[in-house]
């Protein structure tokens, strides 16, 4: 699997059509918002879900007709599937699900699986701001941060990856845990 956290949208749109990880990406970036879309839109909270899955779901099938606008954002393309299906919503009173039916997805509406989304558009929320915060470490202390906690290796070898030693890796998690962790935390 490619590494997709520096991709534009434009770049995990073209990807997914190869790689299904690349969309899962774009949906993990867009999904939150899309859940703010539809409750902005009047959907109910009982349905907003639907209406989210249905968005990926037509997304998805519409992903080889993607424009880039020049920006490589997808928002606009997907905020305009989410305001036609909101539209809809409105109109026929219940969300159509039969993109979801012709990818053969099934359709699961209990109070788990309700949670289990929620709980992960919450974990969203920690992501984009670990996201933003890792940005602003200074780069060499970013790319240790991520050698080791992500990557799992070892001080020797995060070393070799960044031409340093090992105690000069250690030293750059250190500071960039450090100052992540004022930065998630102030309080602590």
């Amino acid at each position: 699997m490619k590494p997709y956290t520096d991709c534009t949208d434009a770049e995990l749109v073209r990807d997914a059509r190869r790689d299904p990880d690349a969309f899962a990406v774009l949906y993990d970036r867009y999904a939150q918002r899309a859940v703010g879309w539809a409750r902005r839109g009047g959907v109910p909270d009982a349905d907003v879900l639907d209406l989210v899955g249905e968005l990926f779901a037509q997304a998805w099938r519409s992903r080889r007709r993607f424009r880039d606008p020049g920006d490589g954002d997808a928002a606009g393309w997907l905020f305009g599937i989410a305001r036609n299906l909101v539209a809809r919503y409105h109109r026929r009173g219940r969300m159509e699900d039969s993109a979801r039916r012709r990818l053969g997805l099934e359709i699961e509406s209990s109070a788990a699986e309700i949670d289990r989304v929620e709980a992960r558009l919450s974990a969203l929320d920690g992501r984009v701001e670990l996201e933003a915060a890792l940005a602003a470490l200074p780069p060499a202390q970013a790319r240790a941060v991520r050698l080791r906690v992500v990557d799992d290796l070892n001080y020797a070898e995060i070393g070799t990856r960044l031409s340093c030693t090992p105690v000069t890796a250690r030293k750059r998690v250190s500071l960039g845990l450090r100052t992540l962790r004022a930065h998630l935390n102030p309080e602590a």
